[in-house]
């Protein structure tokens, strides 16, 4: 187990670095942020003595290099637009996201979960049948016009739910949220179903499919024959056998899930990561993207890493495997 969580850390390391240095020589090519910083009026000596400030003359290795060893310690620079530290502008932006995501999430995995059972158990029944055709829905429709029909429909046509912005939120120390607020809870409603109606969806269709596989195996029949009841058989056999291969993918999801915020975030012009990472982009705002890319890439990581040791824990046959590779 401590040699394979070694291996696993060393990878995610390595390709936290790799992400980076894809990530930091991108932003080479979407333009010069002194030409946006500096106004109509500047000179050839303005702009030099800026981009001197900005450690920008500098050669890419000693950029990528100072970039590094900021990020280690949580500083990634001073924010081109706003001019104040970019771990600060992120840490007011943060909250917004997660909670986002948190609820996606929740709704993505409980409703994906129980709609899989379901589908799988009454497969052949009209409400399955109808279920399985809505879920093409979710799968096929892109997500901005998901969020589209979502305001038009509760907030244009019905006004019961807001179609923009984060509600009234509370100060809890460095953290800000919605939850505590009726408007926070309201406008937290379309765009969490916006993010994570395709994850259910995924995660539904995961969940049906390796159900009817596994009620087709033998131990199944056997379970059926010695007599018991048709819930421990599903519930305690069938159902815990199925969530083996689809932790990896829910997984995958969750990851997903934040890393494409930035979509629905626009969409509802939520005030999170994702808003502030587009916002850089149109002011080359290049700090801001190198950071949001590396916070992002470090939650994907961090939640990948922890699927795989979870499914070494729960899959005997990893760990059986390892023993007789050792023997």
């Amino acid at each position: 187990m401590l040699a394979f969580t070694i291996r696993r850390v060393f990878q995610s390391f390595v390709v936290l670095l790799v992400v980076g240095l894809v990530a930091f020589s991108m932003f080479r090519f979407v333009g010069d942020p002194i030409e946006n910083m500096l106004g109509q009026e500047r000179t050839g000596a303005d702009i030099e003595r800026l981009r001197s400030q900005l450690g920008l003359d500098q050669p890419f290795p000693v950029q990528y290099l100072r970039f590094l060893e900021g990020a280690v310690q949580g500083n990634f620079g001073i924010s081109y637009r706003q001019g104040r530290p970019v771990a600060e502008i992120i840490g007011e932006r943060l909250p917004a996201t997660l909670e986002l995501a948190g609820v996606s999430a929740v709704l993505a995995i409980f409703f994906g979960l129980v709609l899989g059972v379901f589908t799988a158990i009454r497969r052949d029944g009209w409400a399955a049948n109808t279920i399985m055709t809505l879920s093409l829905v979710g799968v096929s429709l892109p997500t901005f016009l998901i969020g589209i029909l979502l305001i038009y429909v509760f907030a244009v046509e019905l006004n019961v739910l807001p179609s923009f912005g984060r509600g009234e939120v509370v100060d809890l120390g460095w953290w800000r949220t919605g939850f505590l607020t009726e408007s926070g809870l309201k406008a937290l409603i379309l765009p969490s179903i916006t993010l994570g109606l395709y994850q259910m969806t995924l995660i539904m269709r995961l969940v049906r499919s390796e159900m009817l596989e596994v009620l087709r195996q033998d131990y199944i029949r056997f379970a059926r024959a010695r007599g018991l009841k048709e819930k421990s058989v599903l519930f305690r056999h069938a159902l815990k056998n199925t969530l083996v291969p689809v932790i990896t993918v829910t997984g995958l999801q969750l990851g997903a899930i934040i890393a494409f915020a930035i979509i629905t975030e626009t969409v509802f012009q939520w005030p999170g990561v994702g808003l502030l990472f587009i916002n850089a982009i149109q002011f080359v705002d290049i700090p801001v993207m190198a950071a949001y890319l590396m916070l992002i890439s470090v939650l994907f990581v961090a939640i990948n890493l922890v699927v795989d040791l979870l499914y070494f824990v729960i899959d005997p046959r990893l760990r059986g495997d390892r023993v007789t590779a050792k023997g």
